[in-house]
Parts: structure tokens; sequence; C-alpha cells
């Protein structure tokens, strides 16, 4: 799994940090090509995925700007190097925030252009752990970069930062 950078680890790290129960709705906001949905089942969460290009035939097609979910459909959300290339990282987190359920958790890791407290407070969400990742997303990229792979996302102009999160909804 090199679809983002830490890769499965990440994802695994993630999911201890928020400690969700067992059998907890996640979705996969930026599925991809399933790879975090396969795990996400395989420990036994209900776990659904979308992505604009589903690249795995479990991954819903769909926009997750604007998700066909009801309000309060997820106890998580998960989101791995998706919000930023969606083009519109806050109206991502306010999706997110819609769909998961009140104290429902966001997994996230991502860049930023800003420091991610103001845009995740914005979109009604209190931050319980974040760990700036800015060197692994720069190894990552080289080493993508080195071996010509495909990147989950282009360099941003001026400063970035890539971050570990654990947010809950407020509510």
């Amino acid at each position: 799994m090199r679809s983002h950078p830490g890769g499965e680890a990440h994802s695994r790290r993630l999911l201890e940090l928020a400690a969700l129960p067992p059998g907890a709705s996640v979705l996969d906001m930026g599925a991809g090509a399933g790879e975090t949905l396969t795990l996400l089942r395989s420990l036994g969460y209900a776990a659904r995925g979308i992505d604009r290009e589903p690249r795995a035939e479990d991954v819903e097609s769909g926009d997750f700007l604007h998700a066909p979910f009801p309000d309060g459909s997820f106890d998580a959300v998960i989101s791995q190097c998706a919000f930023f290339v969606s083009g519109d990282q806050r109206r991502a987190l306010r999706e997110a925030c819609r769909i998961l359920k009140d104290g429902g958790k966001l997994l996230l890791s991502d860049v930023f252009t800003e420091a991610p407290e103001a845009p995740l407070r914005a979109a009604d969400f209190e931050i319980l752990y974040a760990e700036d990742m800015t060197a692994v997303w720069r190894e990552y990229f080289l080493e993508a970069l080195w071996r010509g792979d495909r990147l989950c996302c282009d360099i941003p102009k001026g400063k970035s930062s890539y971050w570990l999160l654990i947010a809950r909804k407020d509510g």
C-alpha cells in the first residue's frame, strides 16, 4: 500500500489512535484502489469507500465533496491524501462532518497549506491528536518521483505541510 505517504503503517496508526469500537461504520473518502477499505474490513469494521475515479470494484463511484449519504451516516471517516487533491479541502472537511454521527471521528492524513486547526475548527471538528508528518511526505515524494510512480497529489506552491490528525465532530 504505497498510494499515500506512510502506506498501510499510517492507516493502522490512524486506526489505533482513533480507538474505534469493533464493528464501527467507516467511510473511506477518496478510497482509490480500495487498499484501506480492504484493511478496514479485515479488522472488522463496516466499511465503505467512495472515489471520483474508483480503481477497485468495491469502491463506489462518487464525488465525496457531495457525498451521497444522509447526515449522520457514519461513526468515522478516514481520508488519506485526498481532501487536498479534491480542490476544496474546506468543503471536504464540512462534508465529512455532515455525514458523521455526533461525536464521530475523522481520521485524516493530508497536505495543508495553512495550519490545520483553523479549517478543522471551521468545519466543527475538535482536534484530538495532531502530528506533523511533513518529513515523511517529502521522503514519499522523492521516492515516488525517483521510481516514476503516480503521486497522490501535486506539490503545492508556497509553504505546505503534511499532517496526521484525529478529530471529533462537535455536537
